[in-house]
């Protein structure tokens, strides 16, 4: 049996889940309310303030979205009790980044301004301090929707591996290339 997949999920105080007839489950909380649709051959059950997954049969499919829908349930849990938060950095000369409101706007080198509009689930905010690289922070109670904007986000200028410029994710450890050498 999958590891993941049997551990049942608790439900923490101010959490309520509710699971259709159409196998729709559906997780409020204090930071907002999320909903995923389960496969119709995986079971979910709420017993004594823990929700349970489970399969009918040890069939390779069964196994495999076993875990998946525990995973995807236990982060929806999360979510909407502690949210998610994502940290980036800009690495360059002339990097910048500013906000109004869910409107990003990226100054990354070239010849334009890049301007992104976040998704209304997602909170950013853009810090420029003194003598350090601009940051972009994301929020959300989505885990699944602030990695998709995260990296789409990276994708306007990923970190080049000589220099280390571009937008990367805090405490990301870049592998470097050594430049070329001099002919002697």
């Amino acid at each position: 049996m999958s590891r993941i997949g049997k551990a049942p999920i608790a439900i923490p105080a101010g959490v309520s889940v509710t699971v259709s007839d159409k196998n729709l489950v559906t997780v409020k909380g204090p930071k907002g309310e999320l909903s995923q649709q389960v496969d119709s051959d995986i079971t979910v059950k709420e017993e004594d303030g823990n929700i349970v997954v489970s399969r009918p049969t040890e069939q390779k499919k069964h196994k495999a979205l076993h875990g998946l829908y525990r995973s995807l349930l236990n982060n929806m849990v999360i979510g909407v009790t502690e949210g998610y938060k994502t940290t980036q950095e800009l690495v360059g000369v002339g990097y910048r980044a500013a906000n109004t409101g869910n409107t990003l706007e990226l100054t990354l080198g070239f010849s334009h301004q890049i301007v992104f509009v976040l998704p209304k689930e997602i909170k950013v905010t853009t810090t420029a301090e003194k003598g350090k690289n601009p940051t972009i922070t994301l929020e959300s109670v989505d885990k699944q929707l602030i990695g998709q904007v995260a990296a789409k986000i990276r994708s306007f200028r990923a970190p080049e591996p000589y220099k280390g410029k571009g937008i990367k994710f805090a405490g990301e450890v870049l592998r470097r290339k050594a430049g070329k050498s001099a002919k002697k």
